[in-house]
């Protein structure tokens, strides 16, 4: 068989049960957390119809997002599980190729769906579930509460200087800030600190209280230093629209987290979920890679048996690399063990297991 017809021919065998696996996980999530959600809130909140579809619609991306690795395990274990019942893995071995060879192609698709999937984490899934959210509490639920909030933060830009405005506290019903710290920046340089106790919302205007004013070189560290007891700061954005602006950790981009990071380091804050999360990004789709090294052995019977079984076993398989990962991020968030081997060690043990499975199945 020609090696490129050979491949054609796997990854003709690994298409559908794709396909099929990001519909049939995407439909047990929205099936068993997403659809009770949607019908409470036209019970409950007298939702629209129209306005309850925007929110199906902007909530899929994060969905499809975890179903790209089972995807990808149960489209191998289902293509291997055919090719090896059909007694086509022998026939491929009988005539020169290797089983690695063989693999091969599934391996490709497992890094190609990594990293679209990081693709998509970062450019799709944050945007959509922030206008989820602002849909569910403002057209939904009417949520025009007063908000206390810790840790805000704030981004304005204002021609080539950029300013990050950073809360300890912050609450919207008075409209005071307390613990502020205000860095500014030119061309992504760092050159000049704020610092006050609290800024408080008066006259359309923020006016900070009892702070001081560093100016801040690369190279000289602090070069001046003068203190104040009022002063009007030129942000311009009210304390609702704060509110609104605020966004949860996993409603960020890796470029809105690594900031909100370096802002807290700033304060010598714990920073341990925060980077957990930033590696989280890349293990959860890096998961497609190692469930297909994990697949393909998985799926290569000696028995003949039907294909149907791949679900079962890749049930199994998730099941456990989620448990896994569940309670690894756990200790990182926490900061019982770094953050990057929290992330990663789900896949690492995949990775091994699947290596020896391989070797195992190269008989």
């Amino acid at each position: 068989m020609h090696l490129r017809l050979l491949d054609k021919y796997v990854l003709k065998e690994l298409l559908y049960p794709f396909i099929f696996g990001v519909a049939s996980f995407s439909s047990i999530f929205i099936a068993s957390s997403l659809l009770f959600k949607i019908v409470q809130y036209i019970t409950t909140y007298g939702a629209p119809i129209p306005v309850v579809a925007r929110l199906f619609f902007y909530s899929l991306p994060e969905i499809v997002n975890y179903t790209f690795p089972m995807a990808v395990l149960l489209a191998t274990l289902m293509a291997f599980g055919k090719l090896s019942s059909n007694s086509e893995i022998v026939a491929m071995k009988s005539g020169g190729v290797s089983y690695y060879r063989i693999v091969a192609p599934v391996i490709a698709v497992g890094f190609v769906v990594s990293i679209f999937s990081v693709i998509w984490a970062e450019k799709v899934v944050p945007p959509s579930k922030h206008i989820a959210k602002q849909i569910l509490a403002v057209e939904i639920r009417g949520n025009v509460k007063p908000k206390t909030q810790d840790h805000v933060v704030v981004k304005t830009l204002s021609g080539d200087t950029q300013r990050i405005t950073y809360a300890r506290t912050f609450d919207e019903s008075t409209g005071v800030m307390s613990k502020v710290t205000i860095e500014e920046f030119q061309k992504e340089k760092l050159t000049r600190v704020q610092t006050a106790k609290k800024a408080t919302w008066k006259d359309d205007s923020w006016i900070l209280e009892d702070g001081n004013v560093f100016t801040v070189d690369e190279k000289d560290g602090v070069t001046s230093k003068a203190a104040f007891r009022k002063q009007v700061i030129p942000l311009n954005i009210t304390p609702r629209e704060i509110s609104w602006e605020q966004k949860s950790i996993n409603e960020m981009t890796l470029g809105e987290l690594r900031g909100y990071v370096k802002v807290l380091e700033r304060q010598k804050l714990p920073t341990s979920d925060l980077w957990t999360e930033i590696f989280m990004r890349f293990a959860i789709p890096l998961a497609s890679l190692v469930f297909a090294l994990l697949g393909a052995p998985l799926g290569t019977q000696r028995q003949r048996s039907g294909s149907s079984i791949g679900m079962g076993i890749s049930v199994i398989v998730i099941f456990v690399y989620y448990g896994i990962m569940a309670f690894t991020t756990g200790l990182g968030k926490g900061g019982v063990i770094p953050p990057l081997l929290a992330a990663m060690l789900p896949n690492i043990i995949c990775f091994v297991a699947g290596i020896f499975m391989l070797k195992r199945a190269d008989y």
